[in-house]
């Protein structure tokens, strides 16, 4: 893979190394680093730089010499240092309290004022309500609500829709149905097609998903991610680093909240579950790595928040046609040979989605 191929500048292999020595420090908890820390931000580095670093085996980097090296980078670049420092510490259960002052003293010296390094002290301290507060109010419901006064939507209610109740509201659901009516390969159609194999309610139905959240799954099939949890991780990780805000990252904090570690309990939609290891799970580090990488290329040509796309304006075009409109490039092979599964796949369902599934072929057969 080239350059030409990231379509986003490669920092230099010294750099890179810098950075990594800086963020292991920052994030080891007192016996060293630990395994899934390392598997994560090893992929992540690899996939955004072409950069392999072994982070189990680096040589400390203090706050000061991180800052010195970072100092020509502008504070959005600074500020995704951080985001990688927040990632590796919140998949720790527990968190130590030493790791989270840890990475303020390393936010603060890079010039970063950043809402997720003091949501990660609340998990550190226990107070998971309030980091789920700081979350909501910080991260980016009010992103949400901004984006909503400035450039409202005709498709999508105001307000901090992501965790608003879903409503009924049988013209809504009306307009979602109709996608079927659309030619099979648009948008629209496909939608259709993931919501009506897996028995998913619609938008406006009773059981239906919130109207705004429920735009993701557009991305689900543009993106071209699974519908279990898995799948979820990657879509959420992908859209949140094609937002060009950094507050985007907050969707990747809350589903690793939620599938993780149960930071998180619930978010009026999704609920917390744990029964499985789904970011430890093999191959999870470089399907995560991956869409990481999917959302930069996105955020650097399309630069537009992808809760912000009137989709609905678009379900009658193909699906490559929408993909290739918004910039979004295919998934890495390794990605695709570690089980990252399509939006169509059997395997990027979950067991309960599989059975109505079956249901449904054996009702048409």
């Amino acid at each position: 893979m080239t350059s030409t191929d990231l379509e986003f500048e490669l920092p230099e292999p010294a750099e890179v190394l810098l950075v990594a020595r800086g963020i292991a420090t920052a994030i080891a908890p007192e016996g060293g680093i630990t395994q899934v820390q390392a598997a994560m931000l090893q992929a992540v580095t690899s996939a955004l730089t072409q950069v392999v670093v072994d982070y189990a085996a680096l040589e400390p980097l203090g706050p000061d010499d991180l800052a010195a090296c970072l100092a020509d980078r502008d504070t959005n670049y600074r500020q995704r240092i951080v985001h990688h420092m927040v990632l590796g510490e919140m998949v720790l259960r527990p968190l130590p309290t030493a790791v989270a002052h840890r990475v303020a003293t390393y936010a603060q010296a890079l010039g970063i004022r950043d809402d997720f390094v003091r949501v990660a002290r609340r998990y550190a301290q226990g107070a998971y309500g309030l980091a789920w507060m700081d979350l909501r109010r910080s991260g980016f419901v009010d992103h949400v609500q901004s984006l909503s006064d400035a450039a409202p939507r005709p498709t999508v209610a105001g307000g901090n829709g992501a965790f608003e109740p879903a409503r009924v509201d049988p013209e809504l659901e009306a307009r979602w149905r109709a996608f079927h009516e659309l030619p099979a390969g648009t948008l629209g159609r496909s939608v259709w097609e993931l919501y009506d194999t897996r028995g998913f309610a619609f938008p406006g139905a009773p059981g239906g998903a919130p109207e705004y959240l429920a735009q993701h799954d557009f991305v689900h099939v543009l993106a071209d991610y699974g519908t279990n949890v898995r799948g979820e991780l990657e879509v959420f990780s992908f859209i949140g680093r094609a937002d060009p805000d950094p507050k985007g990252f907050a969707w990747l904090a809350t589903l690793i909240g939620l599938f993780e570690t149960g930071y998180i309990a619930d978010t009026g939609f999704f609920e917390r579950d744990v029964r499985e290891r789904n970011v430890q799970a093999s191959g999870m580090d470089v399907r995560l790595a991956d869409s990481i990488r999917r959302g930069k290329i996105v955020s650097e040509r399309y630069g537009i928040d992808l809760f912000d796309v009137d989709y609905h304006a678009l379900v009658s075009r193909p699906v490559g046609e929408v993909r290739e409109m918004l910039r979004v490039p295919r998934k890495s092979a390794s990605a695709c040979d570690v089980g990252s599964a399509g939006a169509f796949d059997r395997a990027g369902m979950s067991e309960i989605q599989r059975r109505h599934a079956d249901q449904r072929q054996g009702a048409q057969t």
